[in-house]
């Protein structure tokens, strides 16, 4: 029988069951045997992971030509403008490419944020702000990149919503069993925000 976890990947783990570099692995949380990630969370980075022992459900959530959509809240350096918005909107040019177009838009902090450990380093005479992108492609560090790319350096990088999972009330380090989905339940992922 298959199994799907979702897990709330708290800041400095890494995202594999093997420890590596002095960081603390998913395994340290979550004692269920079989089960890998599908798809990566940076160590510096928090938030929603999905596991599983079923390999179709791992391709489908990991590889961006099922552009499954992914959602952050990104706490970022300076004030955010209508045309750094816009940009993010139509995609930007990073090293590796242009982006594809992303949901954008600028939130307040959630309400179910919890405090991080450590907190972020924030210099008080810059202020900050959150925005919510929605992205249906995987580059490397890409949420970051392109924040940078826009003169808005992420602070804070969480991972809310993975296509029809989302962390709803999990707390770090928590995980729970989740329905195994339907492959129609997983088509399209339309995206929310723009």
């Amino acid at each position: 029988m298959s199994r799907v976890l979702v897990f709330n990947k708290p800041h400095g783990v890494i995202c594999q069951f093997t420890s590596e570099g002095g960081h603390r692995s998913i395994k340290d949380f979550v004692p269920v045997p079989s089960v890998y990630p599908a798809g990566r969370l940076d160590t510096d980075s928090e938030g929603l992971v999905i596991l599983t022992d079923e390999g179709r459900l791992q391709a489908a959530v990991s590889n961006p030509r099922h552009k499954m959509s992914k959602s952050y809240w990104v706490q970022v350096e300076g004030e955010p403008t209508q045309e750094a918005m816009a940009k993010l909107r139509s995609g930007v040019t990073l090293n590796d490419g242009p982006t594809l177009p992303a949901g954008a838009r600028i939130i307040s902090e959630p309400e179910s944020l919890w405090e991080r450990d450590p907190p972020i380093r924030m210099r008080f005479a810059i202020p900050t702000k959150w925005i919510e992108l929605e992205l249906t492609e995987g580059r490397n560090r890409q949420v970051r990149r392109m924040t940078a790319a826009v003169g808005l350096p992420t602070l804070r990088l969480i991972r809310h919503r993975v296509g029809p999972w989302s962390l709803e009330d999990l707390a770090p380090g928590q995980w729970r069993d989740v329905p195994v989905p339907t492959p129609e339940s997983l088509r399209g992922s339309p995206a929310r925000i723009r």
